[in-house]
């Protein structure tokens, strides 16, 4: 019968960085293909440099996107380094305007992404068809500085429990971890193929139930 899967979210679905590839997106939907033993229709609806204020609008308003999501059975996002990632630039710094602002932001982005899953929630509302929401956890691209990775665990943690059964987070915080040299872009912040592909394979682990 077959399935549809829109990604929705910043440059990590956009797939800044890795040059052929294509980003996590196209290799998860290749995953999901083989579990799935189906064909999954994709669309792509990333955005370079997107912020969880302006996604929130465009999931509320936008009819294009509203439409993508209604027809979705499985949807992944990947929403909230931006809003992080500017007071993180200033604690590389040691600017103590970066350690008082990343916590602010990090409030307003929690309230904004609990908004963004629960409008796709009332989007789907009614469907009998099952489907199925992925988050896509944040890493920390300055490693040095520990309050940074401080805050992305805990905007991950407040990612685990948004949503119901058919909702799960793809925490890739572990596995970057360490591993920035190996994973990430030449320019020190996105993933690279190689990064792109774990984090493609942490999203598969989760599974596709309810779908099978």
């Amino acid at each position: 019968m077959g399935y549809y899967y829109t990604a929705i979210g910043d440059s990590l679905t956009k797939g800044a960085g890795a040059w052929l590839s294509g980003g996590f997106a196209p290799l998860y939907r290749q995953m999901a293909e083989e579990r799935l033993r189906t064909s999954v229709n994709y669309e792509n609806l990333g955005v370079n440099g997107l912020t969880s204020d302006k996604l929130l609008p465009m999931v509320r308003n936008n009819q294009y996107f509203r439409t993508a999501i209604n027809r979705a059975d499985i949807i992944t996002v990947s929403i909230g380094a931006n809003d992080l990632r500017p007071y993180a630039k200033a604690l590389t710094g040691r600017s103590g305007t970066g350690a008082s602002g990343i916590a602010q932001a990090l409030n307003r982005t929690k309230g904004n992404v609990r908004q963004i899953v629960y409008e796709m929630y009332r989007i789907k509302s009614g469907q009998r068809r099952p489907f199925i929401i992925r988050m896509v956890g944040v890493y920390n691209p300055f490693p040095s500085v520990r309050e940074v990775g401080v805050y992305a665990r805990q905007y991950n943690s407040f990612l685990s429990g948004l949503g119901g059964g058919n909702y799960r987070v793809a925490d890739i915080y572990p596995s970057f971890a360490g591993n920035e040299r190996e994973l990430l872009f030449l320019d020190g912040v996105h993933p690279n193929a190689r990064g792109y592909r774990m984090i493609a394979q942490e999203l598969h682990r989760l599974g596709y139930f309810p779908l099978r």
